[in-house]
């Protein structure tokens, strides 16, 4: 059988963060069956994934996220099936990223979260596991099928878009950040085109843009999930090129990963 988890990066400097001897390394696995968008390479002509992937240095990829996880020693991969009990076994945080609709995906035909991979992931988190679900605003993700995931935590992504943000007018994409946030120190993020989140039971608000929540964390059993209706952390928007300097998403982006290691360490 072919192994479906592929590392795409060597291990960084470790942090001071208590894993157990058999999990040192932290191990963090991005998705690529529920987010399977490809196109092909000009150059060799053969189909890549693309669009927030690790290998992904354009500006929709993940690449630069990707560079911070590992300098905080994590050690990152790719799952390109639907995630079973044995690919979550070993890993500390699992990431799913903008759905996709069937346009979006290869084939035209998109891979949805069923009920096994949500009973999978439902007990990976009650038992320590870190889950990381990014969704994107309405027209640009699946919301039916993320929310029957989301909602087994409290969450529910709703299907709109705020803070749309009119050609270079980047002040419309504002996300201040009050101090004494859980995650992130008092600072100017930049979040286009966000769906909303609502909360129940256990969830909490973490972020709000036009006076909307945008953002929540959620404990359940001994794990945590972090849930954002924007993939905000892609390379256009942390390489330092394209934002005016008083929007801190690098930053945000560091201080987001250190949060979700540390809660890793506790599995």
């Amino acid at each position: 059988m072919t192994k479906n988890i592929i590392k795409t990066f060597a291990l960084g400097t470790l942090l001071t963060f208590s894993f157990s001897n058999a999990q040192q390394k932290p191990k963090v696995v991005l998705d690529n069956f529920f987010n399977n968008e490809k196109k092909e390479n000009k150059e060799t002509k053969v189909l890549e994934s693309w669009h927030y992937t690790w290998n992904d240095t354009s500006n929709g990829g993940f690449s630069l996220l990707g560079e911070i996880f590992t300098r905080q020693g994590a050690e990152i991969s790719t799952l390109t099936t639907a995630p079973t009990k044995r690919d979550l076994k070993n890993a500390n945080i699992y990431i799913i990223v903008d759905a996709d609709i069937d346009k979006e995906a290869y084939g035209g035909k998109a891979n949805l979260i069923d009920a096994k991979s949500i009973k999978n992931l439902v007990k990976w988190v009650e038992k320590g596991g870190v889950l990381v679900l990014m969704s994107n605003d309405k027209g640009n993700s699946e919301f039916e099928n993320f929310n029957k995931l989301a909602q087994e935590f409290g969450i529910h992504f709703n299907e709109d878009s705020y803070n749309r943000v009119q050609k270079r007018e980047f002040e419309q994409g504002k996300v201040m950040v009050p101090a004494g946030n859980e995650i992130f120190s008092e600072q100017k993020l930049y979040m286009k085109e966000v769906a909303t989140i609502s909360v129940k039971n256990s969830a909490k608000e973490l972020l709000s843009a036009e006076g909307k929540n945008i953002a929540a964390v959620a404990k359940f059993g001994k794990g945590t999930v972090f849930a954002l209706g924007d993939p905000w952390c892609y390379n256009e928007y942390i390489d330092g090129k394209k934002l005016p300097a008083d929007f801190t998403n690098y930053q945000g982006t560091e201080e987001w990963v250190k949060w979700l290691l540390q809660q890793a360490s506790r599995k």
